[in-house]
């Protein structure tokens, strides 16, 4: 086993879990450093940080060239044909008056992969010049913002679940567009798999060490410098720029109101009708639970387990582990921190996947189009669902678990 570049053995980290400050262990190839206190990834070697990273990065973009030029699904009813692209869904949303739902589907499964893709690329390739140019930091700072509002695979379960609502009211093909945004997945998912953030930061401006004097040490949220903050607490990270804290100003306070506001509005969001359907002058709705019922009484009970888990299950876990958190931080609880950091991870990370119900319904707006043969728009449940959703993960992502941590281990 070779050893690492001797910048990375020894170099102070903050874990951004629990906040121990820590120095690096040399790290051979493959291996991962784990913060001790909280078993928090610090550091992931890879065997090529940046080579296969940038060819993944460039076949997804391909990919989803192909994804947004070809068909996505075709639906065959009454001798009428609705061809549907990946465009088409947020530009029927909008057409119904549903323009919140349009804008959030945009984002999630076109601009957000587009824009994290160019970034990957331009960074990656950029950075291979003798000095790299100062921009690239800023460059790449937006590639780990966008990745959590990248919802290719969620968008793809999605269209799995619409796919099995519409083929038994109509003849329904798949476009090339879906096996191309099947790829996209996969190779976006290779690109952040092969991806070393660490390295890419080391060649973009190498880390600096704690500047001397008084102040106290914290690690920057973003690319992971450890610096020196003064005692007035304002101080910009001389490699990426990001304003550092010692902890995140006022994160207990706006989890709660975020997550406060989903509570509230997840009430009407199961009550009231996340979609309309018209079929020859008769109109039905369904709510989150009836769609469940639906596809559980057709004989598709994994379907329906799927459905139930990620808009049912998912985003109460989401509000009741968010509230556990937040209370045992303001508690200052010192019981199970290891326990409540993996259940704050688990919130993070399964947020995204309740979208599921909200691609669905894209899909379907674009595809059942069909005037007085069929047409699905839409109910008011979908957008407060999709808030609720919103408003869970920007909670999750505002809170500070570093203040467990803090309360926690007073002595």
């Amino acid at each position: 086993m070779d050893a690492p570049p001797p910048s990375y053995a020894g170099r102070l980290r903050e874990c951004e879990a629990c906040g121990l400050l820590q120095r690096l262990p040399a790290l051979p190839r493959h291996a991962v450093a784990r913060c001790p206190r909280c078993q928090a990834v610090l550091r992931r070697r890879r065997v090529d940080p940046h080579g296969r990273a940038l060819a993944m990065a460039l076949t997804g973009l391909v990919l989803f060239l192909v994804a947004t030029r070809e068909p996505f699904m075709q639906l065959r009813l009454g001798g009428r044909d609705s061809l549907a692209g990946l465009a088409t869904g947020p530009t029927e949303l909008n057409a119904t008056g549903a323009w919140p739902l349009a804008i959030v589907v945009l984002a999630t499964t076109i601009g957000a992969p587009l824009v994290k893709l160019l970034a990957t690329i331009y960074v990656l390739i950029m950075m291979r010049l003798r000095q790299p140019p100062p921009h690239l930091r800023r460059v790449f700072r937006w590639v780990e913002l966008l990745s959590p509002w990248s919802m290719v695979e969620v968008f793809l379960l999605g269209a799995f679940v619409a796919y099995t609502k519409l083929v038994d009211m109509a003849q329904v093909e798949v476009g090339a567009a879906l096996y191309a945004l099947g790829g996209l997945m996969l190779a976006m998912a290779a690109t952040d798999t092969f991806l070393d953030d660490a390295a890419v930061w080391d060649r973009l401006a190498p880390a600096q060490a704690p500047s001397p004097g008084p102040g106290v040490l914290v690690g920057c949220d973003c690319c992971h410098q450890v610096s020196r903050l003064p005692p007035s607490g304002r101080l910009r990270c001389t490699r990426c720029g990001t304003m550092l804290h010692h902890r995140r100003p006022g994160s207990l306070g706006q989890s709660w109101a975020l997550l406060i506001a989903a509570a509230v509005l997840y009430l009407p969001a199961n009550l009231l009708p996340v979609m309309n359907l018209v079929s020859f002058g008769q109109g039905e709705s369904d709510t989150i639970i009836s769609g469940v019922i639906a596809l559980a009484a057709g004989g598709m009970w994994p379907l329906a387990a799927l459905v139930f888990f990620a808009s049912i299950t998912v985003p109460v876990l989401k509000l009741v582990g968010m509230t556990v958190l937040l209370v045992g931080a303001q508690r200052g609880a010192s019981g199970r921190l290891r326990e409540r950091t993996v259940l704050y991870r688990i919130v993070e990370a399964v947020g995204r996947w309740s979208m599921i119900d909200v691609f669905m319904i894209s899909i379907l707006t674009a595809l059942v189009r069909l005037d007085a043969l069929a047409t699905i728009t839409p109910g008011p449940g979908a957008i407060c669902f999709c808030a609720v959703v919103i408003l869970t993960m920007l909670s999750a992502m505002c809170f500070d678990t570093r203040l467990m941590w803090d309360a926690g281990t007073k002595p």
